[in-house]
């Protein structure tokens, strides 16, 4: 008899791992090609796994909210119609983990007092939208931690996620100041965070509730983002430059060429296509801006990979990245945010279409903003915000001398790590973008 085993697949480069939120089958199920089998979720996107064969599932290994990573066999279907005997209650179950050598803190324990009990009831049962995988929750448990501890620590992996060491050193740090020991400073170095010199919870703020008032519950993706935009402001300096940009030209030639460009290439020309150009060429004359900070070390990017928000119809934001932006024509890139706004609405974007940005623009224009002043998109060290384009008079120098002029004018405001970007690299840059939409030239063969 043959069988089919089925993986967590590869869902990007920087993604090791993956949470099982919902099985569709079970043991015994008859399937065929294209039922969905299970659902995951990562730090950045959830999908959903269909089967790639017809079969009945012999074996699950894996059970809701494990943390199985990329590779590992969660489902086998066999793939002969023959009956598959169901495991009877009591028969030992798989169950995968994620091992590692666990260095000894101080010897751990067995405690078994009514107080780890409850910590261990509330990791376990626990609906946060901050994923922990089995080794955190374990020494988290074995110690004594409770979850709103875990929660305002600041993890060093992907998206801010708690890994081994954080929870080591903090506990480390949790005995000293206990026992009286002078404690030294956590040491967390990954791209995406800085030096944490103390681990203190995050202020909480007493909210009071009306009768009348409606209590909504945060989704996961929801959670995720708060945790990425407040680890964001910890780990960031924030600085803000503005300047306005006169984009005339370009709305006129928008205006003049929107329809034959649609009916030519089949998709709509919106501003967003220029911008992302613009920007691109910026960075190219800039490296400094399309960087990483790790520690003490800046890490200059050298692919220019512009990632571009965009708002979900479920009210949520996803940041889809359109990959060496710079080696793109208007057309590609054109076809590229089309492709991608559109399915970031509808929450079909594949994981890879989130991963390895370099800088993000975000367009409070479309909302009828003016001037925006967004947090950056950890790892990077900026972005940049563009505003509404409005007909505005101006002052302009004629040859029988100044005229009062109705140009088409928009805000440009660019949020930098004053870590690594300082006031005149900042200044410099967002003006260069501002200076390329400006002498702006009908591109040739469109």
């Amino acid at each position: 008899m043959s069988d089919f085993q089925v993986l967590i697949p590869k869902l990007g480069e920087s993604i090791q791992e993956a949470t099982i939120t919902k099985l569709f089958v079970k043991q015994g199920d008859t399937v065929i090609e294209d039922d969905i089998l299970f659902e995951i979720a990562t730090d950045k996107v959830d999908s959903e796994i269909p089967s790639p064969v017809a079969g009945t599932i012999k074996e699950i290994r894996c059970s809701e909210n494990d943390l199985i990573p990329v590779g590992q066999v969660v489902i086998v279907i066999s793939l002969e119609n023959e009956e598959i005997s169901v495991s009877e209650p009591g028969i030992e179950a798989v169950t995968v983990t994620v091992t590692e050598n666990i260095p000894e803190l101080i010897p751990l324990k067995e405690i078994k007092s009514p107080e780890v009990a409850a910590v261990k009831d509330e990791l376990r049962n626990s609906a946060n939208g901050r994923f922990y995988s089995p080794l955190v929750k374990g020494i988290a448990s074995k110690e004594g931690v409770t979850l709103s501890e875990l929660d305002s620590l600041p993890g060093s992996g992907l998206g801010g996620r708690v890994q081994k060491n954080d929870i080591i050193q903090y506990v480390e740090q949790r005995r000293n100041n206990k026992t009286g020991v002078p404690s030294q400073p956590i040491q967390t170095s990954t791209v995406q965070n800085v030096v944490v010199n103390t681990v203190a919870e995050r202020p909480k703020v007493s909210v009071s509730i009306g009768s009348e008032d409606t209590i909504l519950k945060m989704d996961r993706i929801r959670k995720l983002i708060a945790n990425h935009m407040v680890m964001s402001k910890q780990v960031s300096p924030h600085v803000t430059s503005v300047v306005e940009a006169d984009v005339t030209n370009i709305v006129l030639w928008r205006n003049a060429v929107k329809d034959d460009f649609e009916l030519k290439y089949g998709q709509k020309l919106t501003f967003m296509p220029i911008f992302v150009e613009a920007t691109a060429k910026a960075l190219s004359e800039f490296r400094q801006v399309n960087a990483s900070v790790d520690e003490d070390s800046i890490i200059l990017r050298k692919h220019i990979n512009i990632a571009i928000a965009v708002a979900t119809n479920d009210g949520n934001l996803v940041v889809p990245v359109i990959k060496d932006a710079d080696s793109k024509n208007l057309v590609g890139i054109a076809r590229e945010v089309n492709a991608f706004g559109k399915a970031g609405r509808e929450n079909k974007l594949n994981p890879d279409d989130l991963q390895g940005g370099t800088f993000t623009i975000t367009n409070f224009g479309s909302f009828g903003g003016l001037i925006g002043t967004p947090i950056i998109n950890q790892p990077q060290v900026a972005i940049l915000a563009v505003g509404i384009i409005e007909k505005k008079p101006a002052v302009m120098e004629t040859p029988t001398g100044d005229a009062i002029v109705v140009r088409h004018k928009m805000f440009l405001s660019l949020s930098y790590d004053h870590r690594v970007v300082d006031g005149m690299l900042g200044g410099k840059f967002l003006r260069r973008i501002a200076d390329i939409l400006e002498q702006f030239e009908q591109p040739k063969n469109i």
